[in-house]
């Protein structure tokens, strides 16, 4: 499972794990873990600019509309996976 770092608004590091990705309505979104297996915490992050192939920005998604819609999707995909 690939492995990512983000900085939070502290420029703080975080690892985080690519559970699945997709794209929706043109935005591409990351489901992501913290956790490489077993139980964990997941988010999900919308693409928001790419300078380059290895450098892009992510961001936490907010809008309770867009989540649940992106949410259904990753659940699809992830059928096997129980999101509480």
């Amino acid at each position: 499972m690939e492995q990512i770092t983000l900085f939070d608004e502290n420029n703080e590091e975080q690892k985080l794990y690519v559970l699945e990705e997709t794209t929706l309505a043109g935005n591409h979104y990351l489901l992501l873990c913290e956790e490489p297996e077993g139980d964990s915490d997941a988010y999900i992050f919308r693409e928001e600019s790419s300078d380059s192939e290895e450098e892009a920005t992510y961001t936490p998604v907010e809008d309770d509309k867009e989540y649940d819609a992106v949410l259904a999707v990753f659940e699809k995909l992830l059928e096997d996976t129980d999101f509480e």
